[in-house]
């Protein structure tokens, strides 16, 4: 019995009891549509956060003041301001591998331009700062050196402030208030969307950093030159653990801390937390679809019960087979052709199930779907192998029946 014959013996008895050999297919037909959708929308999911926490900018640290201890009392981190723009300065000139080192200070305030105001985060910064996160300028320009050095009142803002402060309106070159000080509008930022927590990134207006210290935040940080936060980009991943541990000693060092006192500051790796998200998004996707693959369990013990009760009332025919010559091995191929045709089936209409069903829900949940060519060609293999593995034992059992005892049988 040649393969050929075998496939079409095989497609004649599922068509003889189609509407049998269709509910057989369905618990194959669900499980890979599950398989196939849940790694989509998992790995789209991963994708989604991925990107979020690149929009930061790569190979970054953040550097935030820390824990400041005042007779004898614990304020805890961020109670006071212990970072300068000369220690941004200082990480520039004596950390190996650092691009650029951000002093950083953000507030919010509201925003007015004519008859319209808007709440929004203004952060206090320079150039370093668009180097680091990578954001490039959508319109008009960036700060100059010397608006800097000067502390001019110019500003750049996201593209959010841009629709909600100025509507239709060109903002380039117009003048908007903060605080009742007039700022000119340099520049536009290029969108970034929200960032890992949520956060509308474009939703912001960078003034120079000197500006920021004397006309909006507070004479405070004015007088002692401090910021927030300073933002440190290094040149490779690799280079950010020495990076880190080289931050840390000179910032003791220029803080005068005593060698058993507590840093006066806090390094955040964002590689590190940008990995560890990614890692739980694989084990997501990793769990919906092990979720999803009991389906195929399911359907895999529906292809043996349906093939055992084929082999009972096939029973003569075929005792009639291997009367007339078929060889045990014919009779397994025939059968097990037959389960792995009904499996093979089930998971090509379920391939189409599932990616119908990743590109629906993510249409809806407004998340991206990464559907692998690797994925389906891996379902296909599975409830191929689904038919073999569940169908070789009834295929066993019709090999095994003896030619004489098969014929007597009604």
């Amino acid at each position: 019995m040649s393969i050929f014959e075998a496939i079409r013996s095989a497609l004649t008895a599922i068509g003889a009891n189609a509407l049998r050999s269709a509910l057989t297919m369905l618990g194959i037909i669900i499980g890979v549509a599950a398989v196939i959708a849940m790694v989509a929308i998992g790995s789209g999911a991963r994708e989604r956060v991925t990107s979020q926490i690149k929009s930061l900018g790569a190979n970054l640290a953040i550097i935030q003041s820390g824990n400041v201890t005042q007779g004898g009392v614990r304020l805890g981190a961020g109670a006071s301001s212990t970072l300068t723009d000369e220690d941004a300065a200082s990480i520039i000139r004596e950390v190996d591998d650092v691009v650029a080192a951000a002093p950083v200070i953000v507030t919010r305030a509201q925003a007015v331009y004519a008859g319209t105001n808007w709440s929004t985060q203004i952060t206090a910064t320079d150039l370093d700062f668009f180097a680091a996160r990578e954001w490039e300028v959508a319109e008009g320009r960036l700060f100059e050196p010397e608006e800097l050095r000067r502390g001019e009142i110019v500003a750049v803002i996201g593209q959010t402030v841009a629709r909600n402060l100025f509507g239709e309106t060109n903002p380039l070159d117009q003048q908007f208030r903060i605080r009742n000080v007039p700022f000119k509008v340099i520049g536009v930022m290029a969108a970034k969307g929200q960032s890992a927590l949520g956060q509308d990134q474009d939703d912001v207006i960078f003034v120079p950093l000197d500006t920021g210290r004397r006309r909006i935040v507070g004479r405070n940080y004015a007088r002692d030159r401090s910021v927030q936060t300073i933002m440190v980009k290094f040149a490779s991943e690799q280079a950010i653990a020495p990076g880190i541990a080289q931050t840390s000693a000179l910032l003791r060092q220029r803080h005068r801390l005593m060698d058993d006192a507590d840093d006066d500051f806090i390094v955040r790796n964002l590689t590190e937390i940008a990995n560890t998200a990614t890692a739980a998004a694989n084990t997501l996707s990793w769990l919906l679809a092990a979720v999803a693959a009991v389906s195929l369990l399911v359907g895999g013990i529906g292809i043996m019960n349906i093939m055992l009760v084929s082999v009972t009332e096939r029973t003569r025919e075929i005792g009639l087979r291997l009367a007339v010559g078929a060889r045990q091995r014919d009779v397994l191929a025939q059968f097990l052709i037959e389960a792995t045709t009904l499996a093979t089936i089930g998971g090509a209409v379920g391939i189409a199930l599932g990616v119908a069903a990743a590109l629906t829900i993510a249409n809806i949940a407004g998340w991206p779907s990464v559907i692998s060519i690797e994925t389906i060609l891996i379902a296909v293999g599975v409830s191929g192998m689904i038919g073999v593995f569940f169908g070789f034992y009834p295929a066993r059992q019709a090999a095994r029946l003896d030619p004489i005892e098969a014929l007597r049988r009604e």
